[in-house]
C-alpha cells in the first residue's frame, strides 16, 4: 500500500493557480516532517515546502509568497496552494513525509504528480 498519493498537477499557463494535494495513509500524528519537493528536468529534487513538527513551516526562497502549505489532520491531507505560476515552476512535485523513531529517520514518498507552467 502506498503511503502517500498526490493528485491535482496538470497545465497551467504563466500566471495561473493549481492546488496539490497529497493522501497520507500513515498515522499523521507519528510524523515529524510534512511537505512537498520538485524536481525539474537535468535538475536535483529539491525542497518546496515543509511543515515540521506541526510547529515551523520551510519554503524554497523561489516560492515564498506565492505557495502556501498546508496540513488537515481530519482528512490526512497535505496540500499546496501554488499561485501566480512560473514556467521555472515546471517539475514533477513529491510529496514527503517523515517519522523519527529511535534514532533513524524513515522517510516516505509519493510517486510524483506532473506540473507544467507553460503558455
Amino acid at each position: 500500500q502506498e503511503q502517500l498519493v498526490e493528485s491535482g498537477g496538470g497545465l497551467v499557463q504563466p500566471g495561473g493557480s493549481l492546488r496539490l494535494s497529497c493522501t497520507v495513509s500513515i498515522s499523521m500524528h507519528s510524523l515529524n516532517a510534512m511537505g512537498w519537493y520538485r524536481q525539474a528536468p537535468g535538475k536535483e529534487r529539491e525542497l518546496v515546502a515543509s511543515s515540521i513538527s506541526g510547529d515551523r513551516t520551510i519554503y524554497a526562497d523561489s516560492v515564498k509568497g506565492r505557495f502556501t502549505i498546508s496540513i488537515d489532520d481530519a482528512k490526512n491531507t497535505i496540500a499546496l496552494d501554488m499561485n501566480s505560476l512560473k514556467p521555472e515552476d515546471t517539475a514533477v512535485y513529491y510529496c514527503h513525509a517523515d517519522q523519527l523513531y529511535l534514532g533513524r529517520r524513515i522517510d516516505y514518498w509519493g510517486r510524483g504528480t506532473q506540473v507544467t507552467v507553460s503558455s
